[in-house]
């Protein structure tokens, strides 16, 4: 780079999977595109997530899904202070292997919509995971101020949450500071 101009010579490295700008992308308020790469074969990554009662294994703030037919489904979401939503879902594209797409359908609490797509890794190493993740957070900028406080905004979800589906879907668990509910716990101090 001479003078803060790309040359012809320069590499450009950074592939646009992994670039979350600020560009507002979905038709919400809030949204958020993110990649991982996990080293799982695509379609076993697909059919995890396909079958969304999978998703709360992984999803801190998804509590239930309940399916309701082949395209619908219906999500209890904690929110901020300890708030519940139900979102209802239905998918509107389905590749079975490459993607899934959805949509808030008008029973929702919150409008969102959505989609995953799995990418066989150039290198022949693994999956490129990318999630967008797109709402209106209830009531509007206040609660969209909330939702970044609190962390729960989608650009920290979606992270979170494919850190958490890459270490379930690589290593079978995911990995936590907690201490587990049946610790023992010491009757006196040391």
């Amino acid at each position: 780079m001479a003078d803060g101009k790309h040359t012809d010579t320069d590499a450009r490295m950074a592939s646009p999977a992994y670039l979350d700008d600020d560009l507002h992308q979905g038709r919400y308020d809030s949204d958020s595109v993110r990649a991982a790469m996990i080293n799982r074969p695509r379609d076993e990554l697909y059919a995890f997530w396909r079958d969304y009662r999978n998703l709360p294994a992984f999803m801190e703030n998804v509590k239930s899904v309940e399916l309701l037919d082949s395209v619908r489904s219906s999500w209890m979401i904690a929110g901020p202070g300890g708030s519940e939503f139900e979102l209802v879902s239905e998918i509107g594209e389905d590749r079975p292997g490459e993607r899934i797409a959805w949509r808030c359908t008008e029973e929702s609490d919150v409008d969102n919509e959505g989609w995953i797509e799995f990418r066989d890794n150039a290198f022949g190493r693994g999956t490129e995971v990318r999630l967008f993740i797109s709402y209106d957070p209830p009531a509007g900028a206040v609660g969209k101020l909330v939702a970044k406080v609190m962390q729960r905004e989608p650009r920290i979800q979606a992270r979170r949450e494919l850190r958490r589906f890459k270490q379930l879907m690589e290593t079978g668990e995911i990995s936590t500071s907690r201490a587990p509910a049946a610790a023992p716990r010491a009757d006196r101090p040391l």
